[in-house]
């Protein structure tokens, strides 16, 4: 559920419903779920800075390019 709420967070917010946390609240309480996503949120942003500032592709190898 996690990974559902990170890959949801990155890719299709604006369809997050109360039925996907009535979902998440079968496996996490309320300060968990918020927890999670402020998390998911913090490293969606940490990702797209990299990726704006073009460090990504220096520090992280990209479909098995190079070693670090």
């Amino acid at each position: 559920m996690a990974l559902e709420y990170a890959d949801r967070m990155a890719l299709d917010h604006h369809n997050i419903d109360d039925d996907f946390f009535d979902r998440l609240r079968k496996h996490f309480d309320d300060a968990q779920i918020l927890e999670l996503g402020m998390m998911i949120g913090q490293f969606i942003g940490f990702g797209r800075l990299l990726m704006v500032l073009d460090l990504e592709p220096r520090f992280c190898s990209i479909d098995g390019e190079g070693d670090l």
